[in-house]
């Protein structure tokens, strides 16, 4: 099993008066989404569900991604939150039973997708993975139960090496 964890686009930055949740893509975002969206079909590189943050700031990455034909599903799991913790997700995906074949996509935020990777690979979090923004982690995932600190990193790019 393949998991991409992909970090949304460039966002409005934080003004009064725009909770973080609303807080959108901008131009610029959308833009270089859309040029990683397009890289990633080129690739043939294609995801059997995208889960996202419920932030509009993800919804917006993931729906670029769904609009390139690169997924048939997508869905919204607050599990993907800023608060979303690796531990809970990892029940929640046990209790999927997704076939070992699946490309999973889970679109959401930067320090999360980072730490969640450390933990995947190394068991523990390391505050050294940095996650750009659009950028994109693949790990491979062991077929045993045991899923911490098994991983395979085979994919750690910012959105630059794709366009």
């Amino acid at each position: 099993m393949e998991i991409y964890l992909i970090r949304h686009g460039i966002a409005q930055e934080r003004e009064i008066g725009i909770p973080d949740e609303a807080r959108s893509l901008t131009t610029k975002g959308q833009d270089k989404t859309r040029q990683v969206a397009a890289r990633l079909y080129e690739l043939g590189v294609r995801f059997d569900v995208i889960l996202t943050s419920p932030l509009v700031r993800s919804r917006q990455t993931a729906e670029i991604l769904h609009q390139y034909k690169l997924s048939q599903n997508m869905t919204e799991s607050a599990l993907l939150a800023p608060d979303g913790s690796i531990y809970d997700w990892l029940a929640w995906f046990k209790a999927q039973q997704y076939p070992q074949a699946t490309q999973l996509a889970l679109v959401g935020h930067q320090p999360n997708l980072g730490q969640w990777a450390e933990i995947l690979v190394w068991g523990e979090d390391r505050a050294k993975l940095i996650l750009k923004k659009a950028g994109i982690i693949g790990l491979a995932l062991p077929e045993t139960e045991v899923l911490i600190g098994q991983a395979q990193l085979f994919w750690l790019t910012p959105p630059k090496f794709l366009l």
